[in-house]
């Protein structure tokens, strides 16, 4: 599948993409530069997803799964990624600008260069 084919399968909806995932495991979906901005997408599995430089602007992310995740350089400014599992996810060069980290779990992550300005971190995980 090429890459625009997976945007266009995760803006058909949250269930039909995890729905995907589970049955195609071994299919790493590169979503490099992705415009995602303002759109729903909580409780989608992007573990392991390459979305560098993705635009998540006041994206809801609510309980995603984002474990191993490159997200270096994404947006994520005004995000909602309250619950959100961020284990050993890369967020080097991303912006938090006022994103909700509300109980997110963001153990062995990389935060380099990572702007969390006005972020919301409360009982988030960080080790």
């Amino acid at each position: 599948m090429k890459d625009r084919q997976y945007l266009d399968l995760l803006k058909e909806g949250v269930h039909v993409w995890n729905k995907w995932r589970q049955e195609h495991p071994d299919i790493t979906p590169d979503l490099r530069e992705a415009d995602l901005a303002w759109t729903c997408l909580s409780n989608v599995d992007l573990s392991g997803v390459d979305l560098r430089g993705a635009d998540f602007t006041w994206t809801d992310l609510y309980r995603a799964n984002l474990i191993g995740t490159n997200l270096s350089r994404a947006n994520l400014s005004g995000a909602d990624l309250s619950c959100t599992h961020l284990y050993h996810a890369n967020l080097s060069g991303a912006d938090l600008n006022g994103t909700l980290l509300y109980r997110a779990d963001l153990r062995e992550a990389n935060l380099g260069e990572t702007n969390l300005h006005k972020a919301v971190l409360e009982e988030t995980v960080l080790n």
